[in-house]
């Protein structure tokens, strides 16, 4: 077995330092050989290796005054997992190693920092909500046509607002337009307004959703339910960059509006069935968005419903149990539906904690939603996934502190170890999560 050589920063520094130094003495000593005529002086090995000890002398005492804190940080960074009897201990981390590894965890804790800090409306610290975040932030600095798509009550209209308040245009209006919420024969009206008289009840001319968010940003939710007729004319304020008020006999006002649009619908699928205009849909699919469902995110559960609990009834808590019951439930409604559920645990709970007999409105053994749906491929990788979901939202509300999240499990530590190292978690990653 090769031995594994961990060389001390200390020690490293200082001889690549002093090598430095002594190959540029060595090189002028090779100077005058091949030079004389410039350089007639020889015999520079003696200053060579005097320059070399010197600067590797200076360069020792620098790196150990600025590896004190340094080393002082790494010895109380607790290591990743417990100190418990392993069936094959790994080798010991070098400073190198170590120093790698808790920048990992800084960059991961600094990542949700950061989250919570960009956007403080959207409840996210898991991975593909940290994917999310960091795509509204690149797109928001441009000023291209952003078509948001995820299931109903992913929250399509703050990832919408989100944008908007991110981008140059943070200072214009923010308009929405919920497309399926208005009748098909007032839509138009609503969009691009109105000249007096237009139309049997149009008494004064009205400004169209376009025109208001002009400066600003439009989001038109749920595109997918708008008529084809209407879906044709969009599609030309897009192109001109103008709208016609109903009744402007061709006048045309020009609008400089950014367009976001929302669906939960499947718009190839729609396009292919002819009840979506497919050069719309490519006007409208420059940068896709696609939020996650609830279910695919599982680990953002329990600071959702922390959050939801802190808005209405500051101090409320949630027992492991009712913990387990929302974690173990698809949400097919998603974030909107966990909100659902929590106002009414609330009403229900009064002063007291909130368990699960107060979860009414999804069935109590939640579990049954995931077999019938078929997710995994088989018994054993849903239960893992359970098993994933249940152990990473605790290390989420323990601040990665597994004898803390073995507590709130229910069981022992060396269990929750033993879990966690089957299923991949690292802990460290959850460290800056929130906690308790």
């Amino acid at each position: 077995m090769r031995r594994r050589f961990d060389p001390s920063l200390a020690v490293l520094v200082p001889v690549i330092l002093g090598g430095v130094a002594t190959l540029a003495v060595l090189s002028a000593d090779l100077l005058p050989r091949y030079f004389p005529a410039t350089f007639p002086t020889r015999g520079m090995l003696v200053p060579a290796i005097v320059a070399g000890l010197a600067v590797a002398a200076v360069a020792a005492v620098f790196v150990l005054l600025a590896l004190r804190p340094i080393r002082r940080f790494l010895s109380a960074t607790p290591s990743g997992l417990p100190a418990a009897v392993k069936p094959a201990a790994p080798p010991p981390l070098g400073e190198f190693d170590r120093l790698g590894l808790v920048a990992d965890q800084m960059a991961e804790v600094l990542g949700k920092l950061d989250a919570r800090a960009q956007f403080p409306d959207m409840v996210g610290e898991s991975r593909v909500m940290r994917g999310v975040f960091s795509h509204i932030l690149k797109v928001a600095a441009t000023d291209a046509t952003v078509l948001v798509l995820g299931e109903s009550g992913t929250g399509k209209e703050l990832a919408a607002r989100a944008v908007h308040a991110k981008s140059a245009r943070c200072k214009g209006p923010f308009i929405a337009v919920n497309c399926a919420a208005i009748p098909e024969g007032l839509l138009e009206s609503e969009l691009f307004g109105h000249e007096k008289g237009a139309f049997t009840g149009a008494h004064a001319k009205k400004r169209g959703r376009f025109e208001q968010a002009h400066g600003g940003t439009l989001l038109l939710d749920e595109i997918g339910d708008m008529p084809l007729e209407t879906q044709a004319k969009i599609l030309r304020v897009i192109e001109s960059r103008q709208v016609e008020r109903l009744g402007g006999e061709g006048r045309g006002v020009s609008v400089d509006v950014r367009l976001i649009a929302a669906t939960h619908r499947d718009l190839p699928a729609m396009v292919a069935a002819g009840r979506f205009r497919e050069d719309l849909y490519h006007r409208l699919n420059v940068f896709p968005l696609r939020l996650p469902s609830l279910r695919e995110r599982r680990e953002d559960i329990a600071l959702l419903a922390d959050r939801f609990l802190d808005a209405l009834r500051p101090g409320a808590t949630l027992s492991v149990a009712a913990l387990q019951r929302l974690l173990a439930y698809d949400w097919p409604g998603n974030v909107r539906e966990l909100k659902n559920a929590m106002e009414r645990a609330v009403v229900l709970a009064g002063d007291g904690p909130i368990e699960p007999a107060h979860l009414r409105g999804f069935p109590a053994d939640a579990g049954r939603e995931a077999c019938a749906s078929g997710q995994g491929s088989d018994l054993d990788s849903r239960v893992a996934g359970y098993e994933r979901a249940l152990i990473e939202a605790a290390l989420s509300r323990t601040d990665g502190v597994q004898a803390r999240a073995a507590v709130l499990l229910g069981i022992k530590e060396r269990s929750l170890w033993h879990r966690v190292k089957k299923l991949g978690i690292d802990p460290a990653l959850f460290k800056g999560a929130g906690g308790e």
